[in-house]
């Protein structure tokens, strides 16, 4: 690993860090008071382990740019995915994804009817969360890194 790539997953881990906090001071408040009168619930997210996050932030900039713009817009797609989907789902169904046009016999098992299914519904979970934070259409190599 080059010392850019290491400064630059510093720099996302420090700022996903940063963020975990806050975002444990708010469910614990949201989950403390009730939703008032007119305003919606916060949305559930799944919790994701810090260390996948930071791997599919890193992954999106790889395809994206390293813009420091990009950080929050990858950093925004992964909180998306992860309202949505649990972290064990997000692992299956992003790991198809990935291997989808693997060829030869070793990618036999990516292009089976269950892997399709699910390489389309994170394929399309994640165009829409791509949509939603600024970002471009997402690569097929870039699915799940």
């Amino acid at each position: 690993m080059t010392s850019c790539c290491r400064t630059r997953l510093a720099i996302v881990s420090l700022a996903l860090a940063a963020c975990l906090p806050l975002a444990a001071r708010a469910q614990s408040g949201a989950s403390a008071s009730p939703a008032a009168p007119g305003k919606a619930a916060p949305a559930h997210a799944y919790n994701y382990p810090t260390e996948g996050r930071v791997e599919y932030v890193l992954g999106c900039m790889d395809e994206n740019g390293h813009d420091f713009a990009n950080v929050y817009k990858c950093s925004c797609t992964i909180d998306k995915i992860a309202a949505a989907l649990p972290y064990d789902e997000y692992v299956e169904q992003s790991t198809f994804s990935k291997y989808a046009t693997m060829g030869g016999e070793g990618g036999a098992e990516f292009r089976m009817d269950k892997a399709r299914a699910q390489t389309k519904k994170f394929r399309a979970l994640q165009q829409t969360a791509y949509d939603q934070c600024g970002l471009g259409k997402p690569s097929a190599s870039a699915s799940a890194k």
